[in-house]
């Protein structure tokens, strides 16, 4: 029989969405759980990397303190046809905050994947520079350039493996729970306006807000209908790559028997919207309490 309180942890791809991750690994943690393993792809691979190292209160910290603007400083932007993004600027900033460490010297054991775009073949990282494995594991293709280790050139893991269930290797001592982040929309939730001390999000100063709602008194805001645009060819290639994803994940889900599932829905937010980390912290926390709610009124 499996420890209750013992969890394999599976955190899914899914760009700034994956904060939510943040989120659900705190109610796991307030509720007395023990992350005995991570497994995590791309972003589950950063913010379990991060969780695994014993980094995590850094981590929220410099993260819920980016703005719009700080986000867009730190994309490196380029006209490579392999990725307009180079990817490093992000990584090094984040450096200055928490060092680079190596994987094996983590007291919970950690494991992200990439993928060799030449060979096609998945790799798996549970050693080395933590950096290298998840800058590999988060080269979202045709957003981030590929990342180069050892020769090769690898890509987002969740090519081939969104839900890294399959790189667990204690999943039959432990309860196994997985967080996916593209799930359909019958997941989305209201965004939260406040954290779970009650601080709001809203950065905006007080005189600024009521400044805007009198203006709208003598120059009310215009609602434009919305036209039905046709895709185009790079939005139709990634659009139906998300499609096969999200079918994806689902099937790796329902083929292990997995204790508890929590989804986030895709378009909770966008790939690259990492402004927004406090209100998905509290997305992820609200979730969390849903799913381990209902498995407790059940199994405890």
């Amino acid at each position: 029989m499996k420890k209750s309180k013992s969890v394999s942890l599976v955190l899914s791809s899914g760009g700034a969405r994956g904060l939510a991750h943040v989120g659900v690994i705190e109610e796991l943690e307030k509720r007395g759980y023990r992350i005995a393993e991570i497994a995590g792809c791309s972003a589950g691979a950063l913010v379990g990397g991060m969780y695994a190292a014993g980094k995590m209160p850094e981590f929220k910290d410099w993260i819920c303190h980016l703005d719009r603007l700080d986000v867009f400083s730190l994309m490196d932007f380029t006209f490579s046809s392999r990725g307009f993004i180079k990817g490093e600027k992000v990584y090094n900033a984040l450096k200055k905050v928490i060092k680079d460490c190596q994987i094996e010297d983590f007291e919970i054991p950690f494991y992200c994947n990439a993928v060799d775009y030449i060979s096609g073949k998945e790799v798996v990282f549970s050693e080395g520079s933590l950096y290298a494995a998840i800058r590999a594991s988060g080269s979202i293709p045709t957003v981030f350039q590929p990342a180069r280790l050892h020769r090769q050139e690898l890509i987002d893991g969740g090519v081939l493996n969104p839900v890294p269930l399959s790189l667990l290797k204690q999943s039959e001592e432990n309860m196994i729970v997985v967080v996916g982040l593209n799930a359909g929309d019958s997941e989305l939730v209201i965004p939260p306006k406040k954290d779970a001390t009650g601080k709001s999000f809203i950065s905006m100063p007080a005189w600024v807000a009521d400044y805007r709602i009198k203006m709208r008194q003598y120059f009310p805001e215009q609602v434009k209908e919305e036209k039905k645009t046709s895709l185009s060819s790079i939005s139709l290639m990634t659009r139906s790559f998300d499609l096969l994803q999200d079918r994806f994940s689902a099937l790796l889900i329902e083929k292990q028997k997995v204790d508890i599932s929590i989804q986030i829905a895709r378009n909770q937010a966008g790939t690259l919207e990492f402004h927004r980390a406090e209100e998905l912290i509290e997305i992820g926390r609200e979730k969390a309490i849903q799913a381990l709610d209902k498995w407790e009124n059940e199994y405890l």
